[in-house]
């Protein structure tokens, strides 16, 4: 699934109102829910979950990044069951 936005993808708090915000490139659902971040509303995080529907979320006021998400190119944050690093 994607999730177009207006900012470059996941981050600890809202970008454009806190600079120090913390950038995610990946989470789990888990994490999402958890941490309460404003992806989606919660039902939506969990339906993924249930069906291991990874979600993209990216800026998509950056030209050609529609693109780029659909040809793969690794952009903005993943939310997926296990983080490539878990």
């Amino acid at each position: 699934m994607i999730k177009a936005t207006r900012v470059d993808g996941v981050y600890s708090s809202d970008p454009e109102q806190d600079p120090g915000a913390t950038f995610y490139p990946e989470l789990t659902y888990v994490d999402v829910i958890r941490d309460r971040l404003k992806v989606m509303d919660s039902t939506a995080i969990t339906l993924c979950m249930d069906n291991a529907i990874p979600i993209v979320v990216f800026n998509l006021t950056v030209e050609g990044n529609l693109k780029r998400v659909v040809t793969g190119e690794r952009i903005g944050t993943i939310i997926r069951e296990v983080t490539h690093a878990g």
